[in-house]
């Protein structure tokens, strides 16, 4: 079990946020005082001696868990061989990961990739490349999702106005659509996804939005900072079906939910929809920055020379680093979030029924959440249970983010076990147990 050997936050902790707030900008959304010293799996160290369990992976990066030998070995061999070619020229390892992805990829017929640094830097690429092949101007995007904090992505981002504020105009033609949520439905009826898509077609092409001049819809098949919301079933295919009747282009944002967080390589997988351009980071380099654009090759091919570079793009510490995650996920790690994901599910289930405060449990693989309510007849938000949870989670020794509304996300490593689940589970129990006297719902 995680122990404090320390306060929390501990003298060499506070010692570090103290020289970090007089030399690094304040802007990053800092949640609670965790100073990481080390990590093994899914087991870290802050700089006071004190173990966690992490349940947040670096925001669904660290897919195969902190430091595996694995990748740290091809890192390593890679660094020893050289740091860095600008894409202005060819190393083995990019092309190598440009096959992996080819072979990967869910688009049934040949694609090509575009190598980044981010996932904000992926979707840019997409974004261009949709306008550049289509020559039209115009997106479709969607209320709640997140797409990064670069001009256009941040257009379409809206998990959070926080985001936007005070940096408009950003990059105009985005329509933002609701995103389908069954558990908080907008539309009338039972089957939201299909109601989106009536009013993307009946209403928007109808009198606002011109079909003929949008280039693509930005889509991520699985909310992410949106509230790890799960679509119903037929909507992405509902989104092709509406793409190809338009001549639109379908851009499925799998930063997030790819690389096997949700039991699949890829979270369209689920429904077998097919992408013309997927955008991926996060998870693909374990912890290394990396970033790619994958497109169909019919459409990357239209891109000429120069429209558009990375001078940091396919580096080759990064690309050895994410031709060891595609191996260990796509061997054990992409089945493993399936089966300990499911029985994670079941324990939170299990909990939810016993507690009127959890109004649904919703995710696939590893990539679950945990919406908190006030109560379950409005499934009202219950905004400050959710930050008291998190922050009380950490000082019990485990580690989590929000998203959305007030939804508690779960995206530990894709290699945990069961005793891990088991472990974060009564950490869990205490923290909500905690966060319900002190925020007053006990």
């Amino acid at each position: 079990m995680p122990h404090i050997k320390t306060e929390l936050p501990g003298p060499r902790t506070r010692d570090l946020l103290a020289r970090d707030a007089m030399v690094v900008a304040p802007c990053y959304p800092r949640d609670y005082p965790f100073a990481m010293s080390h990590g093994r799996g899914a087991e870290v160290w802050d700089v006071d001696g004190n173990r966690f369990l992490d349940f947040a992976a670096g925001i669904a990066v660290c897919s195969t868990g902190h430091s595996h030998p694995a990748v740290v070995e091809a890192v390593r061999q890679a660094a020893g061989r050289f740091l860095h070619i600008s894409s202005d020229y060819w190393h083995e390892a990019q092309v190598r990961l440009a096959e992996r992805l080819a072979e990967l990829a869910p688009m049934k017929e040949p694609v090509m990739s575009f190598f980044a640094q981010s996932g904000t830097e992926s979707v840019e690429a997409a974004l261009k490349l949709a306008r550049f092949a289509s020559g039209r101007s115009r997106f479709i995007g969607f209320l709640g999702g997140f797409h990064g904090r670069t001009m256009g992505s941040l257009a379409f981002t809206s998990s959070k106005y926080t985001q936007q504020r005070g940096y408009f105009p950003v990059m105009p033609g985005v329509t933002h659509v609701p995103y389908p949520n069954e558990f908080r439905p907008i539309f009338a009826g039972a089957d939201q996804g299909r109601a989106v898509l009536r009013y993307i077609e009946e209403v928007l092409f109808a009198g606002n939005l011109p079909a003929s001049e949008v280039a693509a819809i930005l889509v991520e098949p699985i909310l992410g900072e949106g509230g790890y919301v799960v679509p119903p079933d037929g909507f992405l295919g509902g989104l092709r079906e509406l793409c190809d009747r338009h001549g639109m282009l379908l851009i499925f944002d799998e930063v997030q939910s790819g690389i096997g967080r949700t039991g699949r390589m890829f979270a369209c997988e689920h429904w077998d929809v097919v992408p013309d351009i997927m955008t991926l980071s996060k998870g693909l380099g374990s912890g290394l920055p990396i970033g790619a654009m994958v497109a169909k090759r019919t459409i990357m091919q239209k891109w000429s020379r120069g429209a558009h570079g990375n001078t940091f793009g396919g580096n080759p510490l990064c690309c050895a680093a994410a031709l060891a995650t595609l191996d260990l996920v796509e061997d054990a790690y992409a089945q493993n979030a399936a089966t300990v994901g499911a029985y994670f599910m079941r324990r939170l289930g299990a909990l939810a029924a016993g507690s009127p405060v959890i109004g649904e449990v919703r995710g696939r693989g590893l990539m679950i959440g945990m919406e908190l309510v006030t109560d379950r007849t409005g499934n009202a938000p219950a905004r400050r249970l959710c930050d008291t949870l998190v922050t009380r989670a950490f000082h019990n020794g485990l580690l989590l983010l929000s998203c959305g509304a007030s939804t508690v996300r779960f995206m530990p490593p894709l290699m945990i076990t069961n005793s891990d689940v088991d472990e974060a589970m009564a950490l869990l129990k205490i923290s909500l147990a905690e966060a319900l006297v002190d925020a007053g719902a006990a």
